[in-house]
């Protein structure tokens, strides 16, 4: 009976004493510890994993650029009625301070996330923050509507670089389960909790300092990122790479996403029968088709691989989390109108009622680490979207008359307790079982997918709102109270169908294999 336990660590030094572990093509510092065969010829228990070198900083970097870059989703929303007054958007253009981020980071994601295995983790992080905290700063110093718009397209490409470089560097340092299970589920609660905090932070610089400071607060905190990932974060020495980038594939993917993203989260404003949504989606679609086809057919080095989707876990992880941002993407958009043009609630107050929502999650996530070792996370994905979608079928009985301790408090809660097991989980499953050179690639698809369904989710419930708050008859508040309603019924039904491919996500690990 043999077995084997990941552990990372330095490469052995010239001189290594000759008993030392020996590795089993693996790259160095990835290395497999064989136990050594007792006197008897039985096989001595495992050794204990030894915790990466500085584990616990990795962690914490990758977490704090990952925040930063889910927070700038959602930290701009309540500042856009001063930035429109302060330089002269006009109602059309406005929307593209939220979109031109929005579409540069799901278009990029999927080069992205090849880039740290092409190029090398360290590298490829560091950079993604530096174009993040540089365009940060663009952004905050900006003079005119362009200039804040090209601004945040740079941010949106810089985060295209930072958030699958944060999963890739997480997936190669912390290679023993129980050590990535545990460091996937606290990035899980970042990436939720990002969401529901960005909404109060962009309330309290925007009333109490100014909208520039939204932009600005990155720039600090890139900084110290820098100086701490550059300690912390090292290369993979001996991981062998080819550096031969698929540039038309990078290049139609990105064009690809782009162009569908950009139909999407027009035609809210177009509407989706208006030429520049089918324009927009049609070349989307087309774009995206040609890609699958040169991936599959012509690319000596394709950026989409498509024998990942062999896996059966990965499928499952992106459909489960491509659901997931639909619905949460949704949630957090219709609840925050609800709690200011409905019960009239102040930027800040309206950030205050999402931080039960943050702590719910991020406890979730904590303890969906622990127990994904145990139960697998098939069944902790299964729980959470059942817990999700009563959540949101709760916030549907939401109207005008509603209160924050009757009728919200509870369900978001229950919603953030839901999203804490999916987002470990998933990201657990979209990333296990995979070699270590593909580990950005997958982390750059969960990403991406993500993205995608937010927008797509959020676009479509956005028409049904809107169409029903038009024809909704009674007051004003009444009319947006039964439009968001609506809104967060539907968006129930979404995990409700992911319930179907969270069916064939893998179940209780079974005792090592002799």
């Amino acid at each position: 009976m043999t077995s084997q336990v990941d552990r990372t660590q330095p490469a052995a030094p010239p001189g290594e004493p000759a008993d030392a572990p020996a590795t089993t093509g693996q790259p160095a510092g990835e290395q497999t510890v064989r136990p050594k065969p007792a006197a008897n010829g039985s096989t001595q228990a495992e050794p204990p994993a030894v915790p990466p070198p500085k584990g616990g900083l990795i962690l914490a970097v990758c977490c704090a650029a990952q925040f930063m870059v889910v927070l700038d989703v959602s930290i701009v929303n309540v500042a856009l009625p001063t930035i429109r007054s302060s330089l002269g958007f006009d109602a059309s253009g406005l929307q593209w301070v939220i979109n031109a981020y929005t579409i540069a980071f799901a278009g990029f994601l999927l080069s992205g996330g090849r880039l740290a295995d092409l190029f090398g983790r360290r590298r490829t992080f560091l950079a993604g923050i530096t174009v993040f905290t540089a365009a940060s700063l663009l952004g905050g110093s900006s003079t005119s509507a362009v200039m804040l718009v090209i601004a945040r397209a740079v941010q949106g490409l810089g985060a295209a670089v930072v958030a699958p470089a944060t999963l890739t560097v997480l997936a190669t340092t912390f290679t023993t389960t129980q050590a990535r299970t545990r460091a996937f589920g606290i990035w899980g609660a970042v990436v939720g909790a990002g969401g529901a905090v960005g909404a109060l932070a962009g309330g309290v610089l925007t009333e109490w300092l100014s909208w520039r400071w939204i932009l600005f607060i990155n720039v600090p905190i890139g900084v110290v990122l820098l100086f701490l990932a550059a300690r912390a974060v090292t290369e993979l020495p001996g991981l062998h790479r080819e550096r031969t980038l698929d540039l038309w594939g990078g290049l139609s993917a990105t064009l690809g996403v782009m162009a569908l993203v950009y139909g999407v989260v027009g035609s809210e404003q177009h509407g989706w029968a208006s030429t520049q949504t089918i324009c927009g989606l049609a070349v989307g679609v087309a774009v995206l088709g040609l890609f699958l086809v040169d991936q599959a057919r012509f690319a000596a080095e394709p950026l989409l691989p498509l024998g990942i989707f062999r896996h059966r876990s990965v499928v499952t992880a992106n459909l489960v989390v491509f659901a997931s941002g639909a619905a949460l993407f949704a949630m957090f958009y219709f609840l925050t109108l609800f709690l200011q043009q409905v019960l009239g609630y102040s930027p800040i107050r309206a950030g205050l009622a999402y931080l039960p929502l943050a702590a719910a999650l991020m406890a979730s996530a904590r303890g969906t680490a622990r127990l994904l070792a145990r139960l697998g996370p098939g069944t902790l994905l299964r729980a959470g979207l059942v817990l999700t979608a009563g959540g949101l079928a709760w916030l549907a009985l939401l109207d005008e008359h509603s209160s924050f301790v009757g009728g919200i408090l509870g369900p978001t809660i229950l919603v953030g307790i839901g999203q804490g097991a999916v987002m470990a989980s998933a990201t657990m499953a979209g990333t296990a079982g995979l070699p270590m050179n593909q580990a950005g690639l997958a982390s750059g698809l969960i990403n991406a997918t993500r993205q995608l369904g937010g927008a797509l989710g959020l676009a479509v419930l956005a028409t049904i709102a809107t169409a029903r708050i038009a024809h909704a008859p009674g007051s004003p508040a009444h009319a947006q109270a039964s439009g968001y309603a609506l809104a967060l019924a539907i968006a129930a039904a979404i995990p409700t169908v992911a319930l179907i491919p969270a069916a064939f996500a893998p179940g209780r690990p079974r005792p090592a294999d002799s």
